[in-house]
């Protein structure tokens, strides 16, 4: 089975790596261009380009593929019984999902129909789902509805964030697309039309969805939130019109609620070393790893003895 393999982040490295172990014919290996990263804005290779380098593929990146003509002419005469997309990033075209004899195939990191989108890793565990998957479908020219060919469970634990289990999914997703092009070969693996009405999506995060609004969403909720987006928008406030993020949080149970007398979402009360924030539903959060603008991370303990607060003070 001669490959074409498009894919961009980290995400995608161990399925890049398993479809080379099995000796499956890689041609090319398509990315997006390098870009800047970090403070210094120094241009770096994509995860996916340095894997294929190293493995001693053959590597194209490109801006734009819809209407390219060099590329297409490439893969034609590359001529891929399959075209494998992993967390590629770009829209895949109608003449190259109808270029391979097996087709498009695209490791997806929920269970769909549920989270088709963006972002569906940190939607799952943001909604405070405690399961979550992987699934191998066909693209079509729709967001993520095309038929499904196997499907895997991942639980997620009540700690983990978004972060912890890319890299779960990652792995435990490698061996499921090797194991979907076995089926689609020796004809084991059928596809199967998606219920379309059980469709939830998962838009791509923007730095407004780790804005906390305490009014909105009950404490387990906004924790859920501030583990879904990790490491990116984190989860942030405001005190004093300055912004301040939460690195950890923790929702009170309800008989260790202060008795503060007033339960309007927003108010801080101040006991001791803790820093408590009233939520919707009369809900209660714990405010344990925070920064301030322009300040570095700390406890609350740390916060609280260099910036003075008295209950009552409102974040948001």
């Amino acid at each position: 089975m001669r490959l074409v393999f498009c894919g961009t982040p980290r995400f995608a490295v161990p399925t890049l790596h398993a479809l080379h172990a099995v000796g499956r014919e890689i041609a090319l290996v398509v990315s997006q261009p390098d870009r800047p990263a970090g403070r210094k804005q120094i241009i770096e290779s994509t995860p996916v380009k340095q894997a294929a380098l190293d493995l001693g593929l053959s590597v194209t990146q490109l801006d734009k593929i819809r209407n390219n003509a060099e590329f297409r002419a490439q893969l034609e005469s590359i001529a891929p019984d399959a075209i494998v997309v992993v967390a590629y990033g770009r829209i895949v075209p109608p003449w190259m999902l109808a270029l391979p004899k097996y087709g498009c195939i695209n490791l997806h990191g929920s269970l769909l129909p549920k989270y088709r989108g963006a972002a569906p890793i940190q939607w799952a565990v943001a909604m405070g789902e405690t399961v979550t998957g992987n699934t191998t479908m066909l693209l079509e020219e729709g967001l993520d509805t095309g038929p499904m060919l196997l499907q895997q469970e991942v639980p997620i634990g009540p700690d983990q964030t978004a972060g912890d289990l890319f890299e779960i999914m990652a792995e435990r997703g490698a061996p499921l697309m090797v194991e979907t092009l076995d089926g689609l070969v020796n004809g084991s693996i059928q596809p199967k039309p998606q219920d379309h009405a059980r469709a939830t999506l998962a838009p791509i995060l923007t730095r407004e969805d780790g804005h906390m609004d305490f009014a909105a969403h009950a404490a387990t909720e906004l924790r859920n939130r501030w583990r879904g987006f990790q490491p990116w928008p984190g989860a942030f406030t405001l005190l004093a019109g300055k912004k301040l993020i939460v690195h950890r949080m923790e929702a009170l149970a309800a008989e260790q609620a202060p008795h503060s007398g007033s339960e309007e979402p927003g108010r801080l009360v101040v006991d001791r070393d803790l820093m408590l924030v009233s939520c919707a539903q009369g809900t209660w959060l714990a405010l344990t790893e925070l920064q301030l603008e322009g300040k570095k991370r700390v406890t609350a303990a740390e916060f609280l003895r260099g910036t003075p607060l008295v209950s009552g003070m409102r974040l948001g």
